[in-house]
């Protein structure tokens, strides 16, 4: 496989975690590069993994989700990006000051997952055409680890740039993305 068709596939499937770590640190007073760099990991981390997962499961994973992966998606992300929305309405700013950090736990765990999902059958496409699957999965997991940090450092000016509702913003974008999601793949 070339390295600009790798390449390309990786930006494609890391464009998800931009938006969403975009999102996300849009509601945050500033991240850390601590922060910025454990959200990049389990997204890098989910992004390598989820085609390693497809190529070797092959057809019955994907055959099994296929049904409601984007479904899936949608759930997870319009949850995320809900809870964002009634928080930026009915928390205090010493409230959300008090919160635990956004950018670890369960809620990470569900974006890796949500964000991840395209992957998956990514991963089964290049077992069936017998690619190789370490290369590909390594460049997907780097450029998603380098994208989701450029989209949690874009975040919080985006964020300031919008103001007292940054979190109202984050919300709608992480709907937003898990509409697209939804909308692709019920076209598709």
């Amino acid at each position: 496989m070339s390295l600009v068709l790798v390449l390309g596939l990786a930006v494609a499937l890391a464009m998800d975690c931009f938006a969403v770590s975009m999102g996300l640190a849009c509601g945050l007073r500033g991240l850390t590069a601590r922060q910025s760099v454990r959200m990049a990991s389990f997204f890098g981390a989910f992004q390598f993994g989820m085609p390693v997962l497809g190529w070797f499961a092959g057809e019955s994973v994907v055959r099994f989700t296929r049904g409601f992966d984007h479904w899936l998606a949608f759930g997870l992300l319009a949850l995320i990006g809900g809870r964002m929305i009634y928080e930026s309405f009915n928390l205090s700013d010493e409230e959300k000051a008090c919160r635990p950090d956004q950018t670890r736990g369960v809620r990470l765990l569900v974006l890796s997952v949500a964000t991840s999902i395209d992957a998956l059958a990514v991963g089964l496409s290049l077992g069936v055409i017998k690619a190789g699957i370490l290369y590909p999965a390594g460049v997907i997991g780097i450029v998603c680890f380098v994208m989701t940090i450029i989209g949690a450092r874009l975040g919080p000016a985006v964020g300031r740039a919008v103001g007292k509702r940054a979190e109202l913003a984050g919300g709608l974008i992480l709907i937003g993305i898990g509409l697209r999601i939804l909308v692709e793949h019920l076209r598709g």
